[in-house]
């Protein structure tokens, strides 16, 4: 990959275009969180069901306190894990740009701030990125983690994807842990990357409260 193959990938996005990128969990499919149009054709390309939000990649964290209400814990887990391999979901501050953006989830958002490519993506574009795996939603073996991979989604789905980024193999294979942060409480929706026991060690629940609760990360 090139700076060059990047910055064609922002300015497709910024056209309403969809690209896919690697990252060391697996490629993800890309496209402009603030157009409607790009989003709904993640979900129909992908078979993905409208109720699952796609994940919001931001720039820095000055662009996420701008949109989003950050609280302690949440300020806490970016700075030990950003940018990396979690995702918080975070409320937004303003109810009109959340609706403005559903397709990452109103009234709450998924929110990341990535590594390597995607996140040099997220720098470069002049919209907002979301994002999701790279693969059919109703089929195995899951998301892409090989460039043919990705080709053979491109066929089976018949989709429009002008700029495919080659990253090579994605070594980890594994989700984003996800960290739920609002007035009502902190908890881990979802087990990933990012292992339970390091968010523990950095919020403090192991010592502070056992009560908390883990969701189901089905």
């Amino acid at each position: 990959m090139t700076s060059s193959d990047l910055d064609l990938a922002a300015r497709a996005i910024e056209a309403g275009e969809l690209v896919v990128v690697p990252t060391k969990r697996w490629y993800m499919l890309c496209c402009d969180a603030s157009n409607p149009g790009a989003c709904a054709r993640i979900f129909s390309t992908k078979k993905r069901p409208p109720d699952k939000s796609l994940l919001f990649v931001a720039p820095s964290p000055e662009a996420v306190r701008q949109r989003f209400s950050v609280a302690k814990e949440a300020e806490l887990l970016a700075a030990a894990f950003w940018p990396g391999d979690l995702a918080l979901l975070l409320p937004w501050r303003d109810a009109a740009e959340g609706e403005r953006h559903q397709a990452v989830g109103t009234p709450e958002a998924l929110v990341t701030i990535a590594p390597g490519i995607l996140g040099e993506l997220a720098t470069l574009a002049a919209v907002p990125i979301a994002a999701t795996s790279a693969n059919l939603s109703t089929e195995r073996p899951g998301p892409s983690i090989t460039l043919q991979e990705v080709l053979d989604f491109v066929t089976s789905a018949e989709a429009d994807i002008p700029i495919v980024v080659d990253g090579g193999v994605c070594p980890i294979a594994n989700h984003l842990t996800i960290v739920r942060c609002s007035a009502a409480g902190t908890e881990i929706t979802r087990e990933g990357v990012v292992h339970r026991r390091a968010v523990f060690a950095v919020i403090g629940w192991a010592e502070a409260d056992q009560t908390v609760s883990f969701a189901s990360s089905g």
